[in-house]
């Protein structure tokens, strides 16, 4: 399975890093799109973003609010949606040296769940060490599998880790 070119333009400071689209998203061929994933409803409450509005005038508000939005890989082996079921050795990653160099604007990176940190630090970890000026935080998975934590909680730990310092 093959990702999707990342969400980005104008001056992002933020990134947005998922593990890879899961099979929801890659049949819309849109980050997000299973139902009751909660990132595009926490978007909207964060960055005002319309949530009945199609997926492309999403996007430009995204990047009307300085986020960019991508996933750690663009390949991989993996039946089903869940990370856990990502066949390592599969695992091929997105170009995090190039893409930092086109975007010198971003200063925060967050990992949209603990897989998605997981892989950046395995595959990326030279990447991490030379952008010593990027904060790094991980956030509550939005995937509807990570049942531990409701919605609200959830945009209250996107909220203070993401937007305050």
């Amino acid at each position: 399975m093959s990702g999707f070119s990342p969400i980005v333009g104008g001056m992002p400071r933020i990134l947005i890093l998922g593990s890879m689209p899961g099979v929801k998203s890659l049949d819309a061929v849109e980050y997000y799109a299973h139902p009751q994933n909660a990132f595009w409803w926490i978007m909207s409450q964060l960055f005002g973003l319309n949530l009945t509005a199609d997926y492309h005038q999403r996007c430009q508000g995204l990047i009307g609010a300085g986020v960019a939005v991508w996933d750690v890989l663009y390949d991989c082996e993996r039946p089903g949606s869940l990370d856990s079921n990502i066949v390592r050795g599969t695992e091929q990653v997105n170009d995090f040296a190039d893409f930092f160099s086109a975007w010198p604007s971003i200063d925060v990176v967050g990992f949209n769940g603990q897989m998605a940190e997981k892989l950046f630090v395995r595959h990326c970890q030279q990447i991490r060490t030379r952008a010593s000026a990027l904060r790094f935080v991980t956030l509550p998975s939005t995937s509807p599998a990570n049942a531990r934590q409701d919605r609200a909680a959830k945009l209250a730990r996107w909220r203070s880790h993401l937007l305050e310092r």
